[in-house]
């Protein structure tokens, strides 16, 4: 069998990043309206500094305002939904993306919460979670909707297919899960108590690799022909799949990186533009 397609996340994220900048730009031509992104920060943990910096960068490429908020390390959870309440009825704020992790001692779900649905353009919230898991409007978590997006590029259509998550974070496991269901996947999620993992994962037509947990994923667990998507992310631009075995016999994979990172993103301005739109009734 010859090697794996690649599934370039890194052009279609190009594209789709193109398309987001020429509708914010015809946007503020219509309106006078300039997207807006507010992203908060809580402490100053390198990665998550790197990371706004470089959410902040596409979003001014893209023609989406960025307008940033950091929060000392030892701000409450009273303190941070304060901050995230004032930004959900600002009128020129169409997006919020609270930056995570954001320290042990503030309620993650709490904060979460208090950004308003039509403006939680990173689909962190349990409105955002309903509105996926139910086929309603609103906004996909953005790595979810990346690994979708990426799906649809490359003609992968989840109908009939047997789909495995392994992982079941709130905001990638689950959505991605349920996305997948959504489009009529017979869809089985894995997690740290599965027993026998490599037995599920060898079944999967579509395996999503969501659990932060390096090269967990080997070669020999891929059915042949399979659709292999990895979503993490481990220091050394190390996946949670086995690339190069893995390659051997899936149809398409992604790489690490090059992937589902930089489709996260542009998932992420795409939705504030239509946030934006949305809000501004254009």
């Amino acid at each position: 069998m010859s090697q794996a397609q690649l599934m370039d996340g890194t052009g279609l994220a190009r594209r789709i990043v193109d398309e987001t900048a020429k509708r914010a730009a015809d946007l503020t031509e219509r309106t006078g309206v300039a997207p807006c992104l507010a992203t908060v920060l809580v402490g100053e943990d390198p990665a998550s500094v790197t990371y706004v910096r470089m959410k902040q960068n596409r979003s001014r490429k893209a023609g989406i305002e960025s307008r940033h908020v950091a929060l000392p390390a030892g701000t409450t959870t009273d303190e941070l939904i304060g901050t995230l309440t004032a930004l959900s009825t600002d009128p020129t704020v169409h997006g919020i993306l609270l930056q995570h992790p954001m320290g042990h001692h503030i309620d993650e779900r709490a904060a979460f919460e208090a950004i308003a649905p039509e403006k939680d353009v990173d689909g962190v919230t349990l409105a955002s979670f309903s509105a996926m898991s139910f086929g309603l409007p609103g906004f996909a978590s953005c790595t979810p909707g990346g690994i979708m997006r990426l799906l649809d590029e490359y003609d992968v259509d989840p109908a009939g297919k047997r789909a495995v998550v392994v992982g079941r974070s709130a905001i990638l496991g689950k959505p991605v899960g349920m996305l997948l269901l959504g489009r009529d996947a017979t869809v089985t999620y894995c997690h740290s108590r599965t027993a026998d993992l490599s037995a599920v994962v060898r079944e999967a037509d579509i395996v999503v690799a969501a659990v932060g947990r390096p090269r967990l994923i080997r070669g020999e667990d891929i059915k042949p022909g399979a659709v292999v998507v990895d979503a993490g992310y481990n220091p050394g631009n190390i996946g949670d799949v086995d690339f190069d075995s893995a390659r051997e016999r899936a149809s398409l994979i992604t790489p690490v990186p090059g992937g589902v990172g930089p489709m996260t993103i542009a998932t992420l301005l795409a939705q504030t533009v239509e946030a934006a739109t949305r809000q501004t009734g254009a």
